[in-house]
Formats: C-alpha cells, sequence, structure tokens
C-alpha cells in the first residue's frame, strides 16, 4: 500500500492532453521577432556557392544575383529559381503574371504556350503481331467473325455457305488451340468461343440434314464436363431422332434433358414435355401423351396443348372428357390486350396520335396473330369433336355453340352456325331442315355473318340450277357487304350463265380490285374473255394465274386450248407438255397431245399418246376410232378388229362399229368370218342396206345358196328407202334446206354422220379422217387387192363436242367452259 498514490481531489484527470510544441505553432508567427526577420531580408532565400549536383546546366559556371542574370540559378536542390530565364522569357517574380505571358519578353523569342514550335509529336509505336499474344487474339477475332458470317447466311436461306464458314471456324478454332498450348497458354483456354464454335456447326449440320454429323457435334459437346448447361443440348439431339422418326431415342433423350433443367426454368420444362407428349401421339401412345398435356394444362395451359389433349381424346372415344377439355381450351388466357384499346377517343389529339401509331406496330401484329391462331383451333376442334360427343352431329355443334357462347370467344359463335350449315351441305342435305335452313337463319345477323351466309346459300342455289335464287341472295350478300370478292363472284357467275358477258366481266373485276389474290375470279375473268373472242386478254389472265398456281392442271390446260386458238400448236403442246409432269394419267390431256402430233403430221409421236390415252381410259371413242383408223392405216387390220370390237360394246346401236369389224375381217382375208359378222349384223338390223348389198356380194363370191335370197330382201329395202324419201322430200317442198340422201345408188359404201364442232378442232379431225377412209372397194374388185385402200366410214364425234377442260383428278368440271364458283367453307369468312 506504501506504493500507491491517491489522486488529490484538485488535481485534473485530462491535463497535459493539449500541450504540444511551440514550433509548430502557426498562430503566433506574427508574434515571432525571428521569423519576422527573415521575412523581410533575404537570408531565407540565399543561394549556395557551389553546385550541388555536377553536369547541370549551371555546374563550374559564375553566379551572380537573380537581378538581371540571362543564365538559371539553380536552388540548393537543383531547381530553377524563382524569376530565372528558361527559354528566352523571363518568368515574373510572383505569381500575380501567369508564366508565359510576361509582356518583357526577350530577343528572338515567340508567343508559344502549348511548345506547338518543337513540331508534331511522334507516332505512337505499333504493336508488334508477332507476339503470341497478337496471334491468339488476331485468331479469335476471325473464329467470331465466321460465326457471325455462318449465322448471317443461315437467315438468308444459303444453308450450304452457313455450313462452309461453320466448319472454317471450327478449323479456326483448332488452330487457336494448337497456338495457346505452343505459347504455353494451354490453362487459358476460351471455353466459350469452343463451345460456340461447336454448337453453332452441330446447328448447320442439321439445318442441312446431316443428321448423324449434327448429332456427332453434339455429343462431343455433352461429354465435354467442362461445358456447363451442356445437357440441355440433349433436347436438340432428341428433334433430330424425332425427325428421323427414332422415337424411342427422342422420348429418352428429352426425359434426360428434362432431368437437367432445374424446377426454376418453368417455361423450358414445360416445353420439354409438350415434346414428349407430340411424341407419344406419333407413337400412338394416347394414354402417356394424355399424362404430359394435362400436366401441362394444369401448370401452365396453352393453346397448342389444349388442342392436342382434345385430339387425345378424340383418338381414344372419351366423349366426357372431350366436352371437359374443349372447356379448359376456351379458357385460355392469350394475355393480349383487348381491341378497346385502340379505339382512338375523339376530344384526345395526342391520343390519337399514339393509338394511330401502335394500330399496326409488331406487338399489335402478334397479337392479331396469336389471337387468330386460337380461334384456328377451337374452330377446328369444335368441328372435329362436335359429330362425336352427342348422338347427332347438329347437337355437338348447338353444344359447342353454347360453350363458345359463355366465354371470350362471343364472336365465333356465327362462324360455328356457319360451319354447321357447311358440314350439312357436305352431306349432302339441301333440305329445308338442314343447310338452307341453318342458313337463312343468319339474314338478320350482324352484316358479316350475313354477308358470308347469304354467299353460300347463293353458292347452293347456283348448284341447284336455281339461277334465279342464286341471284337475289347474291345481292342481298353483296348490300350486306360490297367488299365481299365471294359474293361479286357468286353475282359474276349467275350473270355468266344468262350469257351476259360483258356484265360478268365487270364483276369479277370489281372482286379483283376488293381482293387482288382472289384467283377464282382471275380465273373466270380468263374463261369470260374467252367466250367473247378477246383471246389476248383471256391469255394474259391465265399467264397471271399461272404464276399463282404454278401447278394448277386447269390453268394449263387452258393456256393450252388459247395457244391452240390462236393457231400456234407447238405453244399448245408445250404447255400440254408441262400439264402431263402434273397430270401424267390424265387420259384427256394425252388425247389432246395426240390430236395435235397428228395436225402436225407426226404419227408415231400421235400414236403413242392415243395409245396412252386408250391404255388409262378404254372407252373414249375418238381415241378408240384413231387407233382403229391408224392400223388399218398401216395395213394391220387384225390389230384394229379389237378397238372396234370396244367401240360396239360401248355403242351396241350404232351400226357402224360392227360394219368396221366386218370390214377389218374382209381385208384381212377372213371371209368366212366376215361373212358370219354380216349375217349377225343383218340380225340386229334388218333394214341396213349397207349389210345387205355386202352380204350379197360375199354370197355371190362365194357361190353360196343364200344368195337371192338376200338379193330380194336388198331390193324390198331399198324400195322402202326410196318410198321414204320420196315422203320426206314432198314435205320439205317449198323449204330452203335441201334433203340428204343416204346411201349410194353404186356398189361404194359409205356410212356418215353429223360431224361434231368444237373449239378445239374437231371438225378438222374428221375432215381428215373423212379424207384417209373412203369407200370399200366395188363388186368387181378383189377383196385382197395390194392397192391401199381406205376404210368403210367417215368418221365422227359420235358424242359431239369435246369438253374444253380435262377431268382431272385434281378438281371435276360438269360443264364445257364451266367456272370456276366460289368454294364453301371458312374461305368465305373474313379472318
Amino acid at each position: 500500500m506504501e506504493h500507491v498514490h491517491l489522486a488529490a481531489e484538485e488535481d485534473d484527470l485530462y491535463s497535459g492532453y493539449n500541450d504540444y510544441n511551440p514550433t509548430f505553432d502557426s498562430e503566433e508567427l506574427d508574434n515571432d521577432a525571428g521569423f519576422q526577420q527573415a521575412v523581410r531580408t533575404s537570408h531565407g532565400r540565399r543561394p549556395p556557392m557551389t553546385a550541388k549536383f555536377p553536369g547541370t546546366a549551371i555546374g563550374g559556371r559564375a553566379l551572380g544575383t537573380s537581378f538581371g542574370s540571362r543564365m538559371p540559378m539553380a536552388s540548393s536542390m537543383g531547381r530553377p529559381m524563382t524569376g530565372a530565364v528558361q527559354d528566352g522569357a523571363a518568368r515574373p517574380m510572383t505569381a500575380v503574371r501567369a508564366a508565359g505571358y510576361s509582356s518583357a519578353m526577350t530577343r528572338g523569342s515567340t508567343f508559344d504556350p502549348l511548345g506547338q514550335s518543337k513540331g508534331p509529336a511522334p507516332p505512337l509505336e505499333g504493336k508488334s503481331e508477332d507476339t503470341p499474344d497478337e496471334k491468339v487474339k488476331i485468331l479469335e477475332k476471325k473464329v467470331n467473325d465466321l460465326i457471325e458470317e455462318s449465322c448471317l447466311a443461315h437467315g438468308h436461306g444459303d444453308l450450304q455457305l452457313s455450313l462452309d464458314r461453320a466448319k472454317e471456324a471450327g478449323r479456326k478454332e483448332r488452330a487457336l488451340v494448337r497456338q495457346r498450348e505452343q505459347s504455353g497458354n494451354a490453362d487459358h483456354i476460351n471455353l466459350d468461343l469452343t463451345y460456340s464454335v461447336l454448337f453453332n456447326l452441330a446447328t448447320q449440320y442439321a439445318n442441312n440434314d446431316m443428321y448423324a454429323e449434327a448429332l456427332n457435334t453434339y455429343q462431343v459437346i455433352v461429354k465435354n464436363k467442362m461445358f456447363s448447361n451442356a445437357g440441355r443440348l440433349k433436347v436438340n439431339m432428341a428433334n433430330i431422332h424425332f425427325k428421323q422418326k427414332n422415337y424411342p431415342k427422342a422420348i429418352k433423350l428429352y426425359r434426360m434433358a428434362l432431368d437437367q433443367i432445374s424446377n426454376s426454368h418453368k417455361e423450358m420444362r414445360i416445353k420439354i414435355m409438350q415434346n414428349i407428349g407430340v411424341v407419344f401421339i406419333r407413337m400412338g401412345q394416347y394414354s402417356d401423351a394424355i399424362t404430359s398435356f394435362e400436366h401441362i394444362m394444369s401448370e401452365c395451359p396453352n393453346i397448342k396443348t389444349g388442342f392436342n389433349l382434345i385430339l387425345c381424346y378424340y383418338a381414344i372415344g372419351d366423349r366426357e372428357r372431350m366436352k371437359k377439355a374443349f372447356q379448359k381450351l376456351i379458357c385460355v388466357p392469350l394475355g393480349i390486350d383487348e381491341e378497346d384499346k385502340y379505339i382512338p377517343p375523339n376530344d384526345d389529339t395526342h391520343a390519337n396520335l399514339v393509338i394511330e401509331a401502335i394500330k399496326n406496330d409488331k406487338l399489335h401484329q402478334m397479337e392479331r396473330e396469336r389471337k387468330a391462331l386460337a380461334e384456328k383451333f377451337i374452330m377446328t376442334s369444335a368441328k372435329l369433336i362436335a359429330p362425336a360427343i352427342e348422338a347427332t352431329f347438329a347437337a355437338g355443334f348447338d353444344w359447342c355453340v353454347d360453350m363458345v357462347k359463355s366465354s371470350q370467344y362471343v364472336e365465333l359463335a356465327n362462324d360455328l352456325e356457319i360451319n354447321k350449315a357447311i358440314t350439312y351441305l357436305r352431306q349432302r342435305d339441301f333440305n329445308q331442315v338442314g343447310a338452307v335452313e341453318t342458313l337463312k337463319t343468319f339474314e338478320k345477323k350482324d352484316s358479316r355473318v350475313k354477308s358470308a351466309a347469304a354467299t353460300n346459300l347463293s353458292f347452293l342455289y347456283f348448284l341447284e340450277k336455281d339461277y334465279d335464287q342464286a341471284d337475289r341472295y347474291a345481292d342481298l350478300a353483296m348490300t350486306a357487304d360490297r367488299y365481299n370478292p365471294a359474293a361479286l363472284i357468286n353475282k359474276g357467275n349467275t350473270v355468266f350463265v344468262k350469257k351476259d358477258y360483258e356484265k360478268a366481266a365487270e364483276f369479277y373485276k370489281e372482286a379483283l380490285r376488293n381482293d387482288s389474290s382472289c384467283t377464282e375470279a382471275l380465273y373466270n375473268l380468263g374463261l369470260t374473255y374467252k367466250r367473247l373472242g378477246r383471246l389476248e386478254e383471256s391469255l394474259d389472265c391465265f399467264l397471271k394465274l399461272h404464276a399463282i398456281l404454278r401447278n394448277s392442271a386447269q390453268v394449263m390446260w387452258q393456256l393450252a386450248s388459247l395457244f391452240e386458238m390462236l393457231e400456234d400448236p407447238h405453244q399448245a403442246i408445250e404447255w400440254l407438255m408441262q400439264l402431263i409432269t402434273v397430270t401424267p394419267t390424265d387420259p384427256q390431256v394425252l388425247a389432246k397431245l395426240g390430236e395435235l402430233y397428228d395436225s402436225e403430221g407426226d404419227k408415231s409421236q400421235a400414236f403413242q399418246y392415243y395409245q396412252e390415252s386408250f391404255r388409262y381410259f378404254p372407252s373414249n371413242i375418238d381415241v378408240i376410232e384413231w387407233l382403229g383408223a391408224y392400223y388399218i392405216d398401216t395395213q394391220f387390220c387384225e390389230k384394229a378388229i379389237q378397238y372396234f370390237e370396244r367401240a360396239t360394246l360401248i355403242q351396241p346401236t350404232q351400226v357402224k362399229w360392227q360394219l368396221m369389224v366386218a370390214s377389218c375381217y374382209r381385208r384381212s382375208g377372213n371371209y368366212q368370218k366376215a361373212l358370219e359378222t354380216y349375217k349377225d349384223i343383218h340380225r340386229k338390223f334388218p333394214e341396213n342396206v349397207e349389210c345387205l348389198r355386202f352380204l350379197v356380194r360375199l354370197c355371190t363370191d362365194m357361190g353360196m345358196k343364200e344368195v337371192q335370197d338376200y338379193a330380194t330382201k336388198l331390193k324390198k329395202v331399198e324400195k322402202m328407202k326410196e318410198i321414204r324419201e320420196q315422203r320426206v322430200k314432198s314435205a320439205r317442198e317449198g323449204s330452203a334446206r335441201g334433203t340428204r340422201r343416204e346411201g349410194s345408188a353404186s356398189s361404194e359404201v359409205v356410212i356418215k354422220a353429223d360431224s361434231g364442232h368444237s373449239s378445239h378442232g374437231t371438225s378438222a379431225k374428221g375432215e381428215r379422217l373423212s379424207a384417209k377412209m373412203r369407200a370399200l372397194p366395188g363388186s368387181n374388185e378383189p377383196y385382197e387387192a395390194s392397192s391401199q385402200r381406205d376404210i368403210d366410214a367417215s368418221y365422227v364425234d359420235p358424242l359431239g363436242a369435246p369438253m374444253e377442260r380435262p377431268k382431272t383428278a385434281a378438281k371435276k368440271r360438269n360443264e364445257e367452259d364451266e367456272f370456276a364458283d366460289e368454294e364453301l367453307g371458312d374461305d368465305l369468312l373474313p379472318e
């Protein structure tokens, strides 16, 4: 305790903390006599007597005072003294004037505060490209440029160029890796660049359908553990297996990719599960597909998945679940704004300008496309399940309409009603409780639905050849919507059948002004010009139509027909040759080619096409007639017999075909068979004069006893014929037309018929055949005469003029120049 000292009460416990060295007290400098003496004298600025640093500018020189000296003075630290002369200009003694702006300039000095008199600065030293780092950077830039060029080429549709650039990028990238290894920087390899090169290469392989190479490249990426999230690329590999229809492998890879994607990427997982469901549909495993789609609809419903779910339920025939799936489909949110948003207010000019700017922007276009897609899926689903969910399709449609009316797609209800009527039409139900009655219910609806219904009714009555009702409903459709091209076409069709072609052309032109892509109007306009004889304008219409419909058989046929009418057979043949590439088995086209080659004198080509036409359609009398005449002309009467026998089967009441068969037997030297054939013809046609004449000739030459009997019958028939002709002549006395005699008094027999006329040159064809096929030899001429003889009859078209267009498999036509009627269905409804 003796060492413990207690502090006195008056001692300050915090004393001494403010004590400091008075040397550093700047507040008392004014009272410091020594400091003030130093300030008033030059004692503190006196320079040293010798230079401290040898070799400087002042080393070894005499020193002067700071005034009047022209040489710089160094301080004790070697820096110039204040006021020293630098570069010929005296520096001011104080800082009142800035350096470089002194008026006391020395002799020869110039004003140059920025030192520009020294000339331009030397150029920067360039980096050497020979260093390893620079080589690596250059290679990396080249690789990136090649990847970019590959992507741009793919965007422009040049798949081969994109693949070449991707391969070249791969080669450059491998050279880059080798360069790094040689420079000892193997640890600094750019993995992102390697990943980009491989991924782009695999993508371009897949785009060029080189699936094996694409899978190998993807496998390289997936197996490299240094690439993070590379497992997602198994989705791309699964897509390739899906294209190759290797569905089990695709399912496996989709599930592997699904396992490697965390739950935080919900949208990605949903898309993969949707792919899995689609693959199950392709495999026919609808139950597994339903499991995937139901999970998606419960987690994140969308239109496509809902539609696929309905398809699966339809495939397994589950009515109740079809209804539930349809209800879920129409409740899927689209995530788009209401159309009222784009209606401009009348009082706000600024708002009107904004709405006008966004009315047709990309976002609004995307919204319209999404809504149109949803409406398409709902309409398709309704048409699919309506016949299946109820006992009748009408009840099913009514249920779908009720569901749609209570949803956000209220405007689709009327379209479903229209489709209901169209379904009646497809079932050939034209009665009052079917299509017509359903369509008539729309006469008092809004203009859009009213126009669509009236258009369909007009078309329906036109098919039934009730042209007055068709014209009435066409007018009603035009009144409801004057800009409806389908209504204008139907109106033009009703005028066309009344042969008012000029007025019909005006309606077709108006339809084209409203919708320049309306192919039906353009086709009908071409036919109208053709009927008016304005062939050049008709040709222009069909050439424009051919540019739109490149593979339309009807358009090509019309072009060939027009060139034939314009007396350009070579162009007609060219168009028909294009046509048979589209419809190679159309017998009418092949027959037309044979006719054109025959008119050009190329018998071998004509025979080839006529033969092909007969092979596809062996019941065409024109083709049979030409082939029979060709074989007779080439002295192969035996081969002609089979064609005339077929013609006999087709037209058993036409005696000329049976006479031709007998004639072929006689020409080939088979007289016994010819005699039997003539006898058979006489039993069927006992009053045929030509048959009796040949029987008399054959029996006389063969010495048969029946010759007298046949001669008596011949005289009796000829007498009856003369009496009949006298009666006809007396009945026609005073008329302008002359009589037409059948038969001939001479032994030469000619069977005649009226020649058919058509715009395709059928009359010319009959004249050519008539010139070839003259008469049989007379009774005093031998049957086996070696001189070339023509066949027995002048061949004509017994069926009249051929159709102006072929009945192709693509679209059958009922009249010679039938025009394109407006199609039923969704096309009549505005989008």
